[in-house]
């Protein structure tokens, strides 16, 4: 199979944080790095560097996990919208996702064009995907407003989006623990490590990066480096 891990299912949010991007944001250019500026003074104008998201933007544990990838074939990118080119090296196959988001549709804008929310129902309609599952992490039990938190709430969701065969295709899954259901290294022929910054706090891109040199990872689109103070 092919391992795709988007860098949110770990740099995420707590419950009722309002102005987290989970609840939908657009992936402009201000989305990736000026409005973490504007939620970070919105917290704290006076705290140093970005401390002031920490509480409610947390890294989640799990991530760790992934460095038993190392020696595996890995790409990283900025966004999801990436992992259309990525598929195009590979057979058709099999993925498993982990992600905050299932990326089977997106809600507005060209349902045709290729975007981080819809790359992967685009590939399933396009036969560059056999089979297609969606891990959600851990954390999303506690947040209600996450698609994983209620996965049959989100697949009637998806039902309307995606022709029955897309979806019969398609498995919704969230990790018991963090860093669980994780397929074995022996069974992944390639991987994905994707930043989404319009998604992830800033503040953990060094672990990002870090783990990026971990695992070799060879840059499709080369991913943002917001470490510098806002």
């Amino acid at each position: 199979m092919l391992l795709s891990i988007d860098w949110d299912a770990f740099s995420g949010c707590v419950p009722l944080v309002f102005d987290a991007p989970i609840w939908g944001t657009r992936d402009r250019e201000y989305d990736r790095l000026g409005a973490w500026w504007d939620r970070a003074r919105k917290r704290d104008p006076r705290a140093p560097g970005w401390t002031a998201l920490e509480a409610d933007f947390p890294l989640y544990p799990g991530w760790e996990v992934l460095e038993c990838y190392a020696g595996i074939p890995a790409s990283v990118a900025l966004t999801h919208a990436d992992a259309w080119a990525w598929l195009a090296a590979f057979p058709a196959g099999d993925v498993l996702n982990v992600d905050s988001h299932h990326d089977l549709a997106s809600f507005s804008g060209d349902p045709a064009r290729v975007r981080p929310g819809n790359w992967a129902g685009l590939s399933l309609r396009a036969g560059r995907l056999n089979r297609y599952t969606c891990l959600y992490p851990d954390w999303h039990a506690e947040l209600p407003v996450a698609e994983g938190f209620d996965l049959e709430r989100t697949r009637a969701e998806l039902a309307p989006l995606l022709p029955a065969d897309v979806l019969e295709r398609v498995t919704l899954t969230r990790m018991a623990a963090p860093g669980a259901g994780l397929p074995d290294p022996a069974d992944v022929k390639a991987l994905l490590l994707v930043q989404s910054p319009a998604w992830t706090n800033p503040a953990h891109d060094a672990v990002f990066w870090q783990l990026a040199r971990t695992l070799r990872a060879r840059p499709l689109t080369p991913p943002l480096d917001r470490s510098a103070p806002a």
